[in-house]
């Protein structure tokens, strides 16, 4: 496996032909997504669309079956998820994606295998997440679902990331806690990160967002604005049918 040169930049992912499946069972079929370097897209689309499979393809947690996949210089062909981590690739997995049985002290020192000093990581995590400073000896498993997401996505913060996967941040949580999540992730839009986000608040999902697609039965349905798309996934959503 080859090493990879961290990201200089705020890259460009572009996605041909791409396929991917569990087993025998294909749920990827032919993607062909772009996104800009810099943008935040937001993949919409009903649960088992295919969307977080996509995610987990270009953080290599699955191995695609075909088509091909470039994140800036990078091509995805076999490598690790730990290096393209390194390289500034950093997925915030459906699901939070914490140390449940660590503190919450224990779970951001290891995010400072990044390179980044532990009391760095700390300092990072706190000033934006106060919570989590009075909680540090607290297991992160027993943690609200809103203090976990916020674990998770110090990881990001920490790490520096020319690219960012979210997928599902609202899933479980109340409103106003996902408003609050939004809000970080708009900011450290500002940076240039490109971001691509799978999410089922529509309208949450959109208000940040520079472009979106509508992902249908493995496939890209359509793409276009985040108001044009927002509406179709809502009334798809409203209809319980495909969008159209």
């Amino acid at each position: 496996m080859s090493k990879i040169t961290p990201l200089s930049e705020s890259p460009s992912i572009s996605i041909e032909g791409l396929t991917a499946a569990y087993g025998r069972i294909e749920v990827i079929h032919g993607v062909d997504l772009s996104v800009r370097a810099g943008s935040v897209f937001a993949l919409l689309g009903p649960n088992g669309a295919g969307k977080s499979t996509l995610l987990k393809v270009l953080s290599s947690r699955v191995r695609a079956t075909g088509g091909t996949v470039r994140i800036g210089e990078i091509e995805l062909k076999k490598q690790s998820t730990e290096s393209l981590t390194k390289a500034g690739i950093c997925a915030i997995p459906e699901g939070r994606g914490v140390f449940p049985n660590l503190t919450v002290h224990d779970n951001l020192m290891m995010w400072s295998y990044q390179g980044v000093s532990q009391s760095q990581v700390e300092t990072i995590a706190f000033e934006q997440f106060p919570k989590l400073k009075d909680r540090r000896k607290q297991l992160a498993g027993t943690l609200s679902g809103g203090e976990q997401q916020m674990l998770a996505i110090s990881r990001a913060l920490v790490g520096d990331p020319k690219v960012l996967l979210l997928d599902e941040i609202s899933m479980g949580l109340a409103p106003l806690i996902v408003a609050e999540l939004y809000e970080l992730v708009a900011q450290i839009a500002e940076r240039g990160v490109t971001i691509l986000l799978v999410e089922q608040f529509v309208t949450t999902a959109v208000s940040v967002a520079t472009d979106a697609a509508i992902m249908l039965h493995g496939k890209i349905h359509a793409q276009g604005t985040p108001e044009e798309m927002g509406e179709q996934a809502l009334r798809a959503y409203l209809s319980g049918e495909s969008a159209s």
